[in-house]
């Protein structure tokens, strides 16, 4: 328990006196300090963002959610794409992207709108900036 600035007693084997964190990513090399493994390659996957695949709409919803659920079904099958596209509501979920005003359209993990309703035409655009064609 830490408390008042007091630190707990670590493992006789930690050398790291209880600040298991590495201070600069060039300086560390592959150690392993209190069962946490800092090698460089560990390192960058941390940073890294899991690659998301598919569209994502992210909406309580309401029927403008569901608007905009429409027309990216529309878009995709005038292109002749099959994707899977889901319709998050967790709330939880959708503050996990950063959005704040719904609906929300998600393109390979990446928001390309929120807080309006788009047509077919305009979620063609979007799809194509984004990879999708």
């Amino acid at each position: 328990m830490r408390l008042f600035g007091k630190k707990e007693k670590r493992d006789k084997d930690c050398t790291c006196g209880g600040n298991c964190q590495p201070v600069n990513k060039k300086e560390v090399k592959e150690t392993s300090c209190c069962d946490v493994n800092f090698s460089p390659e560990n390192i960058e996957k941390a940073g890294e963002k899991k690659k998301e695949k598919g569209i994502k709409i992210l909406g309580s919803g309401c029927s403008k959610c569901l608007a905009l659920e429409k027309s990216p079904r529309e878009a995709l099958a005038e292109l002749n794409i099959e994707e899977n596209i889901d319709h998050i509501t967790d709330f939880s979920q959708i503050a996990s992207y950063g959005v704040m005003s719904t609906p929300a359209l998600v393109v390979k993990g990446k928001v390309v709108s929120y807080g309006k309703v788009l047509n077919k035409d305009e979620v063609k655009e979007l799809l194509e900036e984004n990879g999708i064609n």
